[in-house]
C-alpha cells in the first residue's frame, strides 16, 4: 500500500528485518538498528536505546598496528572517521589503499585528523592481517560489545562505510565512501556535505538515501550545466536549512 511504501521511504529501509525505535511524542528515530539493540540489551537494560554521544561508546583502550594502546580520549578535539570495514569484503580493501593516502595527505597538511576502524572480520587473525596495512587506530577485536555499540550508534547496514565527525563528535557526512573516492586530493576536506552534486559513479549510491530531484542538462554546453547549477542551488539550500531546522536529516 502507499502508507507501507512511505514508510519504507521515510525510515531509509533496504533490507529486512529492519526494526526502528521511534520517540512517539517527537516522532524522532531514537535508534536505527534495533535488530542489534535487542541482540545485545535482551533484558531492556539500557532503555530506551537513545543515541549516546560519540565519546561514552568509544570510551576504553585503543590499538596501533605495532602492538601499542591509548586511550580513546586521545581522540579529543580532532576530526575523526569512524571506518567499518572488513578485510574479506573486496570494496573494503580496495577503499583501504585510497584511504590511505588520504590520511597522509590530511595530516600532512596540518590538520587534526584520526582514523578509528572498526572491524567486521570474522577472526582475530584476518583482524590484524587486515589492521596492519592501515596507520590508524582501531577498537580491539576482542571488544565485541564496543564494536556492535558503535555499529548501532550510527545504524551501520554495509560496508565499507565511513562516517566523519567533527572536533566535537557530531556527523558531518555519513558519505565518506564517497566523498574519499570523489576527491583524491583531499581539497574539500571534512566533506561538509554539498546541497547540489554532479552525479557520478561514486556518488550515484545517494540515491538510495532518501528523496532526490535529478536535473538533465546538456553536458556539451559548460555554459549550460553552471545555470542549472544556479537555478537548484536555493532551492537545495532552502530544503537542507528546513531540515537542520527539525534536527531531521534532509
Amino acid at each position: 500500500s502507499l502508507l507501507q511504501l512511505k514508510l519504507w521511504n521515510k525510515y531509509r529501509v533496504s533490507n529486512i528485518p529492519s526494526l526502528i525505535f521511534i520517540d512517539a511524542s517527537t516522532g524522532k528515530v531514537v535508534c536505527r538498528n534495533g535488530l542489534l539493540v535487542i541482540r545485545d540489551d535482551p533484558e531492556g537494560l539500557e532503555f530506551p536505546w537513545g543515541p549516546k554521544p560519540f565519546s561514552e561508546v568509544v570510551a576504553g583502550p585503543l590499538l596501533r598496528n605495532n602492538g601499542q594502546t591509548l586511550d580513546s580520549s586521545a581522540l579529543e578535539g580532532s576530526h575523526v572517521g569512524v571506518y567499518f570495514s572488513a578485510h574479506w569484503c573486496p570494496p573494503c580493501r580496495s577503499l583501504t589503499r585510497v584511504l590511505v593516502e588520504s590520511y597522509r595527505k590530511i595530516k600532512e597538511s596540518g590538520q587534526k585528523f584520526e582514523i578509528l576502524f572498526v572491524s567486521a572480520d570474522r577472526s582475530e587473525d584476518s583482524f590484524k592481517q587486515y589492521f596492519s596495512e592501515m596507520p590508524w587506530v582501531a577498537v580491539p577485536y576482542a571488544d565485541e560489545a564496543r564494536r556492535s555499540r558503535l555499529n548501532r550508534l550510527y545504524g551501520i547496514q554495509g560496508i565499507p562505510t565511513l562516517i566523519v565527525l567533527d572536533s566535537k563528535g557530531d556527523v558531518i557526512t555519513r558519505q565518506g565512501r564517497v566523498e574519499v573516492l570523489n576527491d583524491v586530493e583531499c581539497r574539500e576536506f571534512p566533506w561538509h556535505p554539498k546541497p547540489v552534486l554532479e552525479l557520478t559513479d561514486s556518488n550515484a549510491v545517494q540515491l538510495n538515501e532518501g528523496p532526490c530531484l535529478v536535473l538533465f542538462v546538456d553536458s556539451e554546453d559548460d555554459g549550460e550545466s553552471e545555470a542549472a547549477k544556479q537555478l537548484i542551488q536555493p532551492i537545495a539550500e532552502k530544503i537542507i536549512a528546513k531540515y537542520k531546522a527539525k534536527e531531521e536529516e534532509a
